[in-house]
C-alpha cells in the first residue's frame, strides 16, 4: 500500500468513525431507507442526520436517489459490512485478553 492509498482508506474509515454512521450503515444493510427513517433511530435533528448521510455518501459508502419527494439511501458498498463484522471480532478478542489478565491478577 502506498501513501495515497493509505489516505484514501483512512478517509473511508473516518467516515465510519461515528456511532450514528454505524447505525445508518446497519439499517441500510436491511434495505434502502428514506432519510426520514433515521430520525427516530438516531434521535437527533434532521440537519445532523443530513450531515452523517453526506459523510457516508462522500466516502462512497452510500448513494441516494429521489423517490417523489423522498430521498432514498442505498448501501452502495455492502462489503463494508465485513469490516463491521471484523470489529466485533476485535472486541471479542480484547474482552478475552482482558479477562485473562484479570484472572491472573485475581489469582
Amino acid at each position: 500500500m502506498n501513501k495515497e492509498e493509505a489516505k484514501a482508506r483512512a478517509r473511508i474509515l473516518k467516515a465510519m468513525g461515528h456511532p450514528a454512521r454505524l447505525l445508518i450503515v446497519d439499517e441500510l444493510s436491511r434495505g434502502d431507507r428514506c432519510g426520514c427513517d433515521f430520525l427516530p433511530i438516531l434521535n437527533v435533528d434532521q440537519s445532523v442526520v443530513s450531515r452523517h448521510l453526506a459523510s457516508l455518501r462522500n466516502a462512497g459508502i452510500i448513494t441516494e436517489r429521489k423517490d417523489g419527494v423522498k430521498v432514498m439511501y442505498h448501501l452502495d458498498c455492502p462489503c463494508i459490512l465485513r469490516a463491521l463484522e471484523c470489529t466485533l471480532g476485535v472486541l471479542k478478542a480484547e474482552t478475552k485478553r482482558r479477562s485473562a489478565v484479570l484472572r491472573r491478577i485475581m489469582a
